[in-house]
């Protein structure tokens, strides 16, 4: 059986890690407690989220025992990593809720039962409460101002200005590391790699603190090779919940994925064998939509149930190999309630497929709009009931791939 730094090797998921020889060896010849946080600053994670999610559940199942910290108390302050401007600030209870619907998302990636079951907190618990002068005289006098300033995740926002609230939130980060070593002996924390001055400031605190080695892995940060960002599309973030991207939309989404980047995918994004994946790439050449249709279905199994990813699978082939609208059910679907004065542009609106009626103009001037494979011509055309078929539903599409139903209400 592989280590787990053999499989994060093999699978090419690892972008830097500190104490290479000896995490080889911690790893090869212990059972070790591990950490990666995620803030909540919404209710849901977004395919972004999944690498680190990944190596945790790889982590978990060659032995180690995962801790999820859910950041109810860094949310308040703000990880600055990679934004150009200051996160919004959110409510206490806005956080708290975020952070219960997160939780149940890793549910479905880590085991909560086994012998190395894995353990969920919130740092809001030792973050809360923390006198502020105490806190800066027993954490902060660790930390170099000169030396915090040349970390990555601050350089790019000096240009534009960093508040002194998200400054703090480095210290915050490692004091996480230090707390969960104190009271759950975690020696390891995982992250992406955007987030690799934040370890290695956790990392240091504890060397300073407790006198203990402590060790680092990052997560590739990943662009597909037509330059978008990981997990994002025309209409944003694809979201892990499915009422904000439907098990049809996410299935898409890896179904569509770039040739060049498939095989890559499959290694990161799901659990297939190395042996079929080995299988996979020999098939790639001569048929790449075989190979996609299962990076797709093996994803969306992983994330919304196998149930779900069914449905998103024959709903697919209908529409796309089949031609037509059978077993559709589990393409994204809207109740609209039809007014005398309603046009299709309002009708594309309502379903979330345009974000302006601009936008609206510029597809219908290109023939990217249809209505029940109609391609519509009009902006102005009235949005009636005759469009709606026994069932009162009425199929839009954007460009080729993208579709929404609309219920009549």
């Amino acid at each position: 059986m592989k280590t787990a730094f053999e499989t994060l090797h093999a699978r090419g998921y690892i972008a830097q890690l500190t104490h290479e020889d000896e995490i080889k060896r911690i790893l090869r010849d212990e059972k070790i407690v591990f950490y990666a946080g995620f803030d909540p600053t919404a209710n849901s994670l977004h395919a972004g989220h999944l690498l680190p999610v990944m190596v945790m559940s790889h982590m978990q199942r060659a032995g180690h025992t995962p801790i999820i910290l859910v950041g109810g108390g860094t949310a308040m302050v703000g990880d600055p990593t990679g934004k150009d401007d200051m996160r919004q600030m959110l409510p206490i209870e806005a956080i708290d809720t975020n952070a219960a619907g997160i939780k149940k998302q890793l549910e479905r990636f880590l085991d909560f039962t086994g012998a190395n079951k894995a353990i969920m907190v919130n740092n809001a618990e030792w973050i809360r409460p923390l006198n502020y002068v105490d806190f800066l005289r027993s954490v902060g006098r660790h930390f170099s101002v000169n030396r915090m300033l040349t970390a990555e995740c601050f350089k790019q926002r000096l240009q534009k200005g960093l508040s002194f609230l998200e400054f703090n939130y480095m210290l915050l980060q490692a004091y996480d590391f230090l707390h969960l070593n104190r009271t759950r002996n975690c020696t390891f924390q995982i992250g992406g790699d955007d987030q690799w001055s934040n370890i290695l400031a956790g990392i240091d605190l504890v060397r300073r603190e407790e006198k203990k080695e402590t060790y680092g892995i990052t997560a590739q940060l990943i662009e597909t090779s037509s330059g978008k960002k990981m997990g994002k599309t025309e209409k944003g973030a694809v979201w892990l919940d499915a009422e904000r991207t439907s098990p049809f939309e996410y299935y898409q989404y890896w179904r569509n994925t770039h040739d060049a980047d498939v095989m890559k995918f499959i290694n990161f994004f799901t659990f297939i064998t190395d042996e079929t994946i080995v299988l996979l790439n020999a098939e790639k050449e001569s048929a790449i939509n075989e190979v996609k249709k299962t990076l797709a279905f093996e994803a969306t199994k992983i994330v919304h149930g196998e149930k779900a990813a069914v449905q998103a699978r024959d709903a697919s082939a209908a529409l796309f190999e089949q031609g037509g609208q059978a077993n559709a059910a589990a393409i994204p679907t809207t109740d609209v309630a039809l007014t005398e004065k309603m046009t299709v542009l309002d009708l594309f609106l309502a379903s979330g497929l345009i974000l302006s009626k601009s936008e609206g103009r510029k597809l219908i001037e290109q023939g990217g709009l249809s209505i029940n494979d109609s391609v519509i011509t009009s902006p102005i055309l009235a949005a009636t009931k005759d469009l709606a078929d026994s069932q009162g539903i009425i199929v839009l599409r954007k460009g080729k791939k993208t579709y929404h139903r609309v219920r009549v209400a």
